[in-house]
């Protein structure tokens, strides 16, 4: 059965527009209400990023949770992984985030996460939206639910990503430079990495509602880079708007993926035999990744993009460790979800166990030349299901004879085509790559 407004993260859209719209949010809070309580008594945490809107529809889910009868805990702006963490700690039924991740500030959405801080399985979400297509009821007055604040949140969080590395550790010595994206890890993220005894220069930590990702963060890197290289850091640290994905930056200003990060974490798993298994990337996984691990005699497999399909793939394998290169990081030996300061933390233990700069270690992982070329879609029919897209992709991968790959999806969270080709030569995979999304554009419009 086909979901009518949960996509692959959650819900997510124009402030608004329909269903970002606060007389929706409502009605979502009281569906959701509902269908947790049908597990009993009912305990629900909401966080939120730092975009302005977050305060509407905050209120807007509590009213709708309470009238459904369920408790509600506010934990304020709090990155996504720790509302997972959190909502497991307080043995809550579920956790709500209010983010549009790394969308500027005139987007937001819905993510939600079960009481073992992970994604919502299925059903629920299909039960959620049957309720939503029903008349809305208010509980009885006496079982209206309260509502309460988490003070502590932010503190029990910065103890917890400082678990993540082996206790007494100290990264003093170390100058990094982090890029918080005016965003919800904005006040944890300076704090976890001082506390670990790092020097810290902060960018990017004054949010107002208005800018977050604006021109910084993962998605925005030329500030981060430049900061590295005039504070003579060792390495600068990029987040995004709602804390669970993470780039880096070496010393010399060049930008470290998603995919070398993941290769990073990965190898020192293995030299530490604690890897479990092998690795998940995606169908977006640098070709070069996929080398590096078989390499090492790392399994490697890819799943569909998006973190949930990453961590589908680990659960069913029962393996440790996968990601995406756009920085969404899963270290299933820590959490539960996609955490971009333990997974920075990760990637800063690989560093100091092997005596390393960033620019030296991420020399192990060759990456082949892949070209990405955003098309925005209007809706309609599927350009990817036009017969001369279709002719164009079996050309291509023809003329690519096995030593490269080709692309076209449609984004889950945005109205746009992904067109993608990766091979050995630069200049033919970008030339092949402006051709399809050429094309791509012209059956779209």
């Amino acid at each position: 059965m086909s979901k009518k407004y949960f996509g692959t993260d959650g819900i997510r859209g124009r402030v608004g527009e329909y269903p970002i719209t606060p007389d929706f949010m409502l009605k979502l809070g009281w569906a959701a209400g509902m269908a947790f309580r049908k597990m009993g008594a009912c305990k629900v945490l909401v966080g939120k990023d730092t975009r302005i809107s977050g305060y509407m529809f905050e209120s807007a889910l509590e009213a709708g949770l309470t009238s459904a009868g369920a408790d509600v805990m506010l934990l304020g702006p709090m990155p996504t992984p720790a509302i997972a963490y959190l909502s497991r700690t307080f043995q809550a039924e579920a956790g709500i985030v209010i983010s549009a991740s790394h969308n500027p500030h005139d987007d937001n959405g819905i993510k939600f996460f079960s009481g073992k801080g992970t994604k919502l399985p299925d059903e629920l979400e299909l039960m959620i939206e049957e309720l939503l297509d029903t008349p809305m009821t208010v509980v009885e007055s006496s079982k209206i639910g309260k509502v309460s604040r988490i003070n502590d949140a932010s503190g029990r969080y910065i103890e917890f990503c400082k678990s993540s590395v082996p206790t007494g550790t100290s990264f003093a010595g170390l100058r990094i430079v982090i890029d918080c994206a005016h965003g919800a890890t904005y006040k944890v993220a300076p704090s976890v990495f001082r506390e670990l005894g790092a020097e810290v220069v902060v960018l990017s930590a004054q949010p107002n509602g208005l800018n977050i990702n604006e021109n910084c963060g993962s998605t925005h890197m030329g500030q981060l880079q430049a900061a590295v290289m005039a504070e003579h850091a060792d390495l600068g640290i990029a987040f995004d708007g709602d804390g669970d994905r993470v780039l880096m930056v070496d010393h010399t200003g060049a930008i470290v993926d998603g995919d070398e990060l993941l290769f990073i974490i990965a190898r020192d798993l293995h030299e530490r035999d604690k890897l479990q298994g092998g690795v998940v990337g995606t169908l977006m996984s640098n070709l070069g990744l996929e080398l590096a691990l078989a390499d090492l005699s790392i399994p490697f497999i890819r799943a569909n993009v998006g973190d949930r399909y990453v961590i589908a793939e680990l659960l069913e394998r029962n393996w440790l460790v996968g990601g995406e290169n756009s920085g969404h990081i899963v270290c299933f030996n820590h959490t539960t979800t996609g955490d971009a300061i333990i997974a920075a933390l990760q990637v800063l233990m690989a560093l100091k166990t092997r005596n390393e700069g960033l620019a030296q270690t991420r020399q192990a992982l060759r990456k082949c030349p892949q070209v990405l070329i955003n098309v925005r879609f209007g809706g309609g029919e599927s350009p990817l299901e036009h017969p001369a897209v279709k002719e164009a992709s079996a050309r291509v991968t023809q003329a690519m004879a096995g030593r490269g790959r080709v692309l076209l999806r449609k984004s889950g969270t945005e109205p746009l085509v992904r067109v993608m080709v990766e091979g050995e030569d630069e200049t033919q995979v970008r030339g092949y790559a402006e051709e399809l999304a050429k094309l791509v554009s012209e059956v779209s419009a």
